[in-house]
């Protein structure tokens, strides 16, 4: 039975994913209490519901305005899109299925981290930040994952002795004869 291309044999895989996950745990918490918190503002900007609005308006102003604004939205969810493969623990996947799967968990959790916005002082919904923090997530992802996995592969076939390191292929115990069930004659 192959192991579906999880990481090294049993322990290895167990600790990257739990790594993922507590990373991933952390990172959203600190995402919650960045973006979910009242904001004491004088005045509130209307929400933005056109897409590229906002984006066109922050180009607009010129490049150094606008690179923090964009960079900041683009950065708030990146780490995500390395996160979220980590937590999965799998070497042989789909890229595409994977960048698919990744980015739509980051479209997701941006969605609703404007809608909670929805009901926090201060806060408006941007449908640019949506935008933004799932190319943010798409881009983390295509850096890091497809060169890290690639990594992680030519580590196991080349230390293939290296407890943990390799990508196993494990054989089914064998678990004894499989039970048969004896004919019973059929009735006229």
């Amino acid at each position: 039975m192959q192991r579906q291309g999880s990481i090294g044999g049993g322990s290895a895989a167990i600790r990257v994913r739990v790594t993922g996950g507590v990373l991933l745990v952390a990172h959203l918490a600190l995402v919650a209490w960045l973006m979910l918190r009242p904001l004491d503002v004088p005045w509130v900007m209307p929400p933005n519901l056109r897409p590229l609005a906002g984006i066109r308006a922050e180009l607009a102003l010129g490049w150094p305005q606008a690179a923090r604004p964009l960079g900041e939205g683009l950065a708030l969810l990146a780490p995500l899109g390395v996160l979220l493969p980590m937590a999965h623990g799998r070497l042989t996947v789909s890229p595409l299925a994977s960048l698919a799967r990744t980015a739509a968990a980051g479209a997701l959790l941006s969605l609703g981290i404007a809608l909670l916005q929805t009901g926090v002082p201060g806060r408006v919904v941007d449908v640019d930040s949506l935008l933004l923090n799932t190319a943010g997530v798409v881009l983390a992802h295509l850096a890091v994952v497809p060169a890290g996995r690639a990594w992680l592969r030519r580590r196991g076939v080349r230390e293939p002795g290296a407890a943990g390191a390799a990508v196993t292929v494990q054989e089914e115990l064998s678990q004894g004869r499989t039970p048969t069930i004896p004919r019973v004659g059929i009735a006229p």
